[in-house]
């Protein structure tokens, strides 16, 4: 098996047997993304030098007699929207296409405490508004499965990093699907945890009642050991939730007798493609078959997710994204006669299409005459969502439901109409509106191209979706199967 393909918790056990070093595991990804990256393009950018200076000290590490924790010696991919000190972090966006963090987000601190190998920075739908990848300000990614196809967004660069080879595990945000989506296009493990549970100290915000950061793993080990790594109270963001630290990796039972999951109506209806259709009742039988018990149950306020959303999530983005204004940091428009008409320039210029489009509808729900219309409307909107997935959990243990309506698009194909773009997260926006846990996981394959189904949970039952998917992943082997992509590599 090649080294840049095995999980991270093999790696681990390959190093403290002293099998394989840090920097034999280090080149191995560098390799396999000498020979797949100009195909894939994942990276932002890359850090070579700084990623086996890391690996080596790791390695000295070992020799010296220390015991390594769990990621240390890993590569890792970060989405380009989390800061790193010294190290550029765009959004991919032209108008940070020069900022250098001064400091490392939360997270990146707490794998860096743990000596993980941070390797470069993925590319990502600008400033996370997107669903494809397509809307970078600098190229598009693509699938590993199907190189003319979309590998999701707006983690895209993540999720085809880790099926790609060219990342053992990675980070992402998701704001209405944007880990769970492109992991289920891209036939790995996306977990968006519950609201609060990670820090968004770092994170550059987009919509920040929504942000949130999460791991993309090839399996449910490797989830539960980023999660522990990367989850807990930071008193620097207002919105963490405090509690006593957990192992996840403690809900690794290869069980599911008792569970109670239920299978919301409304995500099986209309607008789901049949193939997509028939995979999530596939993976309900495996389920049933290993004891947990499935039954039907209706979600009454769905349809009324993704308008809520789209209303919601542009308003936060129209305020946050005040601030880039061409004076404090990132892209200035020179030459301008003043200040109001260099703001103009610089925004006009250093935003994307896609952005302005969700700054100004933000704005215009947000203005006098039109709050109470539409903003406030869709607050109360969001509330009933949030009341449908509590009354719902008072009888079942979990949700499983699609990822996405159908697998991995053609690059180009939805570009030109953004309803259709944004009805490709129509499964996954209102578990960002309730602030619920879920993971999408491989479910199987339609004509070559990977499914992800997706598991919901109750407020900081990470713990239950972890069990539930590491039973599916012991019953099924989805999550092994591999891209038909070239490039060579060091094999083990």
């Amino acid at each position: 098996m090649d080294l840049y393909y095995l999980p991270a918790h093999e790696l681990h056990r390959l190093l403290v047997r002293r099998e394989v070093s840090a920097v034999e595991i280090c080149r191995a990804v560098f390799e396999r993304i000498a020979a797949v990256e100009e195909t894939v393009r994942s990276y932002l950018t890359l850090d070579r030098d700084g990623a086996l200076a890391r690996a080596a000290a790791v390695d000295r590490e070992l020799r010296a007699g220390g015991e390594l924790a769990p990621l240390a010696g890993i590569p890792f991919g970060i989405k380009d929207n989390i800061c790193t000190r010294g190290l550029v972090t765009t959004c991919a966006s032209k108008m940070l296409h020069n900022f250098v963090p001064p400091y490392d987000a939360t997270v990146v601190e707490r794998l860096n405490a743990q000596k993980a190998v941070l390797i470069g920075k993925t590319n990502m739908d600008e400033f996370a508004m997107g669903s494809s990848t397509e809307h970078s300000a600098y190229f598009a990614t693509r699938n590993p499965w199907d190189p003319n196809r979309v590998p999701g967004g707006s983690s895209g660069g993540s999720a085809a990093a880790v099926a790609a080879g060219t990342a053992i595990c990675a980070l992402g945000s998701d704001t209405g699907g944007s880990i769970r989506q492109p992991a289920a296009l891209c036939g790995v493990v996306g977990m968006k945890p519950t609201y609060g549970l990670v820090s968004r100290y770092g994170l550059v915000a987009f919509a920040s009642s929504l942000d949130q950061i999460g791991p993309i793993t090839r399996d449910f080990t490797d989830c539960a050991l980023v999660l522990n790594a990367i989850s807990g109270h930071d008193a620097r963001d207002s919105t963490s939730a405090p509690g006593e630290a957990v192992d996840y990796t403690s809900f690794l039972v290869d069980d599911v007798r008792g569970l109670r999951i239920g299978l919301p109506r409304e995500y099986l209806d209309s607008g789901l493609d049949e193939g997509v259709r028939q995979i999530v009742k596939e993976a309900a039988a495996v389920l049933e078959a290993r004891g947990a018990c499935l039954e039907e149950v209706t979600l009454p306020h769905t349809a009324y997710a993704l308008p809520a959303y789209y209303l919601i999530a542009p308003a936060e983005a129209s305020s946050n994204l005040a601030r880039y204004d061409g004076v404090r940091y990132g892209y200035r428009m020179p030459d301008q006669d003043n200040v109001i008409d260099m703001t103009r320039a610089t925004r006009r210029r250093g935003f994307g299409a896609e952005v302005k489009r969700r700054i100004m509808l933000g704005t215009y729900a947000l203005s006098a005459g039109y709050y109470d219309a539409y903003y406030l409307k869709a607050l109360r909107v969001r509330t009933l969502i949030r009341r449908d997935f509590e009354q719902a959990f008072e009888k079942f243990d979990l949700l499983l439901a699609p990822t996405t309506p159908e697998p991995a698009f053609p690059i180009g194909d939805k570009t030109e109409d953004p309803i259709k773009m944004y009805l490709s997260d129509v499964f996954t926006l209102a578990v960002n509106l309730a602030g619920l846990p879920a993971v999408s996981l491989p479910g199987g394959f339609l004509n070559g191209l990977p499914v992800g189904i997706q598991l919901i949970g109750k407020p900081f039952a990470e713990g239950t979706l972890l069990r539930a998917g590491y039973t599916f992943q012991q019953s099924t082997d989805h999550h092994r199967r591999r891209p038909p992509l070239g490039g060579g590599g060091v094999s083990r």
